[in-house]
C-alpha cells in the first residue's frame, strides 16, 4: 500500500481562488486533508478601524467580487440599528432585489466551475451563459458588473432606484432565465455521467455538518435549516413569500440541487420586490440622518454561501471601533477538510467546490502568536 502526501495549490488551474490542499493518501484514498489559506489576505478589518462608518462600509463591498452587495448592506445596517436611521421601504426593496439578482450569479457560477472540474465544457459553458443576463441586470440597475455600491446609510443611491419603465424589461428578463434554468438543471439531472460523478460523492453527515457549524447551503445539503432570511435576522425579507430549500443525502449532487433551486426562490422575490415597487413611496434615502456613538452591534444576513457577520461600533469621534467579519466560508473550511475524507483523490477538488468556498472573503484577519525580534 502506497502511504503519501499531495499537494494542491496555491496557484492550480482546477482551484476556485488561491489555497492550499495538502492530501493524505493510502493509495489514492484520502485520508486526512489540510486546508490552507492567506494567499490573499488584505486586512480589511484593521483597515476599517479608525475610518468615519461611511468609507468604512464602502471599504467592506471590497472584501470580495462575488459578495460584494451583501457586505455592503449588512455593514450599512449596522450604523442604521446602532444609530436607529430610518431607511426607506423602497430602499429596503431595492437592496434585496440587488442582493437577490447577486445569489443568482454566484450559485450560476458555481455551476459553471462545478461542471468545469467534471470535464464537461459544454455544461459549464451553458451555465456561464446562463448567468450572463443576470449579470447585465446588475449592471441596467447599478451601473456595474461587479462592486454595484448601491446601499448607503439611510437608502440607496439614486442611480440604482429602479425606475417604473425599467420593471417590465426586468421582468421579461428574469422570466427568461428562469426558463433557461429549468433546462439547465433538466439536462444536469438526465446525464448519468455528471450524476455518477456527484451523486454519494463527499457526503457530508448532518451530525458533522451540524458539529463543525455548517453554514448555507452547505448545511442545507445535509438537512440542516440555516437560512437568516427565515429565521427572523433579516426582517426586510419579512413581506416576501418564499421557502428555504433542503436535501438530506449531504453529497455533492444534494449541495448542488440546494443551490439550484434556491434560484427559483431568488426569481420569486425578485419578482414579487419589482413587481410591489411602482406601490412604494418615491423616497429612496434618509438624508436627515445622524451617526451617534454605539457599542458594538452585531449584525446577520444570508450571504450566497450563508450566515455573514459584521460588528463594529462607533466612538465619540464618529470613527469605527472594533470591527470585525465572519463569513461563511470561516465555519464551513472544517466541514471540507472533513468531508473529504474516505473518497478518491481525483474527487479532492469537486467536493471543496461543492460547498462554494469564498476563500478571499474569508481572508481577511491573521494573528500574531510570536513576535521575532
Amino acid at each position: 500500500m502506497y502511504e503519501g502526501e499531495i499537494a494542491i495549490g496555491p496557484i492550480h488551474s482546477a482551484i476556485l481562488e488561491p489555497h492550499r490542499l495538502r492530501l493524505f493518501i493510502e493509495d489514492e484514498i484520502v485520508k486526512d486533508a489540510e486546508l490552507t489559506i492567506g494567499v490573499n489576505h488584505r486586512g480589511v478589518e484593521r483597515l476599517m478601524e479608525g475610518l468615519p462608518p461611511e468609507k468604512a462600509c464602502i471599504l467592506t463591498e471590497k472584501i470580495c467580487g462575488i459578495c460584494s452587495h451583501i457586505h455592503l448592506w449588512n455593514s450599512v445596517r449596522v450604523v442604521e440599528k446602532g444609530s436607529n436611521i430610518e431607511v426607506p421601504e423602497r430602499a429596503n426593496y431595492i437592496r434585496i432585489i440587488i442582493e437577490e439578482l447577486e445569489r443568482l450569479h454566484s450559485h450560476t457560477l458555481l455551476f459553471g466551475h462545478a461542471f468545469e472540474i467534471l470535464g464537461h465544457e459544454t455544461m459549464s459553458m451553458r451555465a456561464f451563459m446562463l448567468r450572463e443576463p443576470i449579470m447585465q441586470m446588475l449592471f441596467d440597475v447599478s451601473g456595474s458588473r461587479v462592486h454595484y455600491s448601491c446601499p448607503i446609510i439611510g437608502g440607496i443611491r439614486p442611480r440604482c432606484n429602479i425606475k417604473d419603465s425599467q420593471i417590465p424589461t426586468l421582468i421579461e428578463r428574469i422570466e427568461k432565465f428562469e426558463e433557461n434554468l429549468k433546462k439547465l438543471i433538466d439536462r444536469t439531472i438526465n446525464d448519468p455521467m455528471l450524476i455518477s460523478r456527484m451523486k454519494d460523492i463527499g457526503v457530508l453527515d448532518r451530525k458533522i455538518a451540524a458539529k463543525y457549524h455548517a453554514l448555507g447551503p452547505t448545511a442545507r445539503g445535509s438537512g440542516i435549516k440555516s437560512d437568516m432570511r427565515k429565521m427572523g435576522y433579516v426582517p426586510e425579507y419579512d413581506p416576501f413569500e418564499f421557502d428555504e430549500i433542503l436535501f438530506d443525502d449531504g453529497d455533492v449532487l444534494s449541495r448542488i440541487a440546494v443551490r439550484m433551486y434556491e434560484c427559483f426562490e431568488s426569481i420569486k422575490i425578485i419578482k414579487q420586490a419589482l413587481k410591489e415597487l411602482p406601490n412604494l413611496p418615491e423616497k429612496f434615502y434618509n438624508p436627515n440622518y445622524e451617526i451617534t456613538e454605539f457599542k458594538p452591534v452585531d449584525m446577520y444576513n444570508e450571504a450566497q454561501r450563508g450566515q455573514v457577520y459584521h460588528s463594529y461600533g462607533v466612538n465619540s469621534e464618529g470613527r469605527v471601533r472594533h470591527s470585525i467579519v465572519r463569513t461563511p466560508t470561516a465555519t464551513n473550511l472544517a466541514c471540507m477538510e472533513e468531508v473529504l475524507k474516505d473518497y478518491h483523490v481525483s474527487d479532492a477538488e469537486l467536493i471543496i467546490a461543492s460547498c462554494d468556498p469564498c476563500f478571499t472573503c474569508t481572508d481577511r484577519l491573521m494573528v500574531l502568536k510570536q513576535h521575532i525580534k
